[in-house]
């Protein structure tokens, strides 16, 4: 169990761009590539599942300065992939970011992402993304967390399957009432991923399907509109599932301070990526924004606005210290992603059916 420690209310409010204005490139250093200039009066249209906590604003605001027009339309991962999807014929969207390697690969498959290498592709692992047609911009775990005034960490629980099988945690957990995020697919895919019976309903043994189905008997639902930290905070449920991004930012914003479990067997890691939407009748345009965006300027700005842990290594200075130590330490799950990616759709219409009521 690790906590990502509260950052201080300065991290959150600094002006990243102060006295820069419209720069495009403030403070390239270190060989680092600098974030290009937009120049053109072109909306983009951007397609994301990375908008909440004020990041859509944030990066409406930042790409305005460098010259970039941006209309975003947030999406969770699985409903902004499908809807890549059906668009394809006749694309809206020009640039779609925030979706992990599972989704993209379902977009890529279909034919709906345009091959594209942006001018900071040396600066990132290759190997988190295709090397192709999407590319990694930050890593997020996917964590469960809880209420640490109301358990210690002896008493915590160590695993997501504590939730459901020991009584002081029953109806104390959030669970989902909806599989359209990407959070919540990820955690389901840690879960099944133990469970794996290839002569199983959906390549999952009996046992695993046995643990989905207390998941959900014995947890508090979510509730339309009202924030899992603002359920805490209350007192009405003491953990649930969250991306570690946005933490910090919760706890101060609800006044509530969160642990986090480590399972023996490691926590999902999404890495999101960006990516070209093919067809795109603003080519031009949406490469230099990626460009833009992928930079290591504009990477550890994000990085440090909103906690998050950049895959572009000349950003990582920027990131904050607690961020960087807490990934440093994670102990990332072995999941069988191709597996993980043939199956999910089906498992996704299996616990919408069968299991959640």
């Amino acid at each position: 169990m690790r906590k990502l420690q509260t950052l201080v209310a300065a991290a959150v409010a600094v002006t990243l761009l102060a006295g820069c204005g419209g720069e495009a490139s403030p403070g390239a250093s270190g060989g680092a590539s600098s974030a290009p200039a937009g120049g053109s009066g072109d909306t983009l249209v951007v397609y994301t599942n990375s908008n909440g906590e004020g990041r859509g604003d944030w990066l409406t605001q930042k790409a305005g300065e460098a010259g970039f027009k941006i209309e975003i339309v947030g999406a969770g991962g699985a409903d902004a992939t499908n809807k890549l999807i059906a668009e394809k014929n006749n694309p809206i969207a020009d640039v779609a970011f925030g979706l992990n390697n599972m989704y993209f690969s379902q977009v890529k498959a279909a034919d709906a992402l345009e091959p594209y290498e942006p001018a900071w592709a040396g600066e990132v692992d290759t190997q988190l993304a295709d090397g192709e047609t999407y590319w990694p911009l930050v890593k997020q775990a996917i964590l469960l967390g809880y209420n640490s005034d109301k358990f210690s960490r002896d008493a915590a629980p160590k695993d997501w399957t504590d939730l459901w099988t020991k009584d002081e945690f029953k109806a104390r957990y959030e669970r989902v009432t909806g599989l359209g995020t990407a959070t919540a697919q990820l955690v389901f895919a840690g879960i099944l991923s133990r469970y794996r019976d290839d002569s199983g309903d959906l390549g999952i043994s009996d046992e695993g399907w046995k643990q989905v189905e207390q998941y959900f008997q014995n947890g508090s639902p979510a509730v339309a509109k009202t924030d899992l930290f603002a359920r805490i905070a209350s007192g009405e449920v003491d953990m649930g599932q969250m991306p570690s991004s946005i933490i910090a930012d919760r706890e101060k914003s609800f006044k509530v301070s969160v642990e986090t479990v480590i399972p023996s067997v490691g926590v999902p890691l999404a890495v999101e990526q960006i990516a070209l939407v093919k067809g795109t009748k603003k080519k031009e345009q949406a490469q230099k924004f990626i460009d833009w965006f992928g930079s290591a300027d504009v990477q550890g700005q994000f990085a440090k606005q909103f906690n998050s842990m950049p895959v572009n290594k000349s950003a990582q200075a920027q990131a904050n210290p607690e961020v960087v130590d807490f990934f440093a330490d994670l102990k990332q799950q072995d999941i069988d992603w191709e597996f993980v990616q043939e199956n999910m759709g089906a498992w996704v219409e299996k616990i919408e059916l069968e299991y959640m009521t």
